[in-house]
């Protein structure tokens, strides 16, 4: 017999009842990070292979990569790969048992955060 009040009943659990938290974000962005440093990779590649092709053909890739758009997109991918890195270690702790207290939890998810913004800033003035 079909269901009558199909239309009637909430989804649950519905996104409205949820608050973002710290380790629902860490976690979105560590996916996002990682389909992010993929696409910094294929520009990487680009730009070796430029090198590869000659001088003016560099001058044109080394052109885009370092204006300013370039260059945001250059210090996102380090941002990505400082907040990957530091997401992965903390899964590799999880995996073995450690850190699964809330409060753990929550203390190395800002961790993995803030240290991200950290190490980049550090990589940036080691770079400059």
């Amino acid at each position: 017999m079909a269901d009558v009040n199909r239309g009637n009943r909430p989804l649950s659990p519905h996104i409205s009842i949820y608050r973002m938290t710290i380790t629902m974000l860490v976690s979105i962005m560590n996916r996002i990070t990682g389909a992010g440093m993929a696409l910094a990779a294929i520009l990487i590649v680009w730009w070796l292979m430029a090198a590869a092709s000659g001088a003016d053909y560099y001058a044109t890739v080394n052109g885009y990569l370092t204006s300013w758009l370039g260059l945001l997109i250059l210090v996102g991918s380090l941002w990505a790969l400082w907040f990957h890195f530091l997401g992965g270690l903390r899964h590799l702790f999880m995996d073995f048992g450690i850190g699964y207290e809330l409060k753990t939890v929550n203390l190395t998810g800002w961790i993995v955060l803030l240290g991200s913004f950290v190490l980049t800033a550090l990589s940036l003035i080691c770079i400059i």
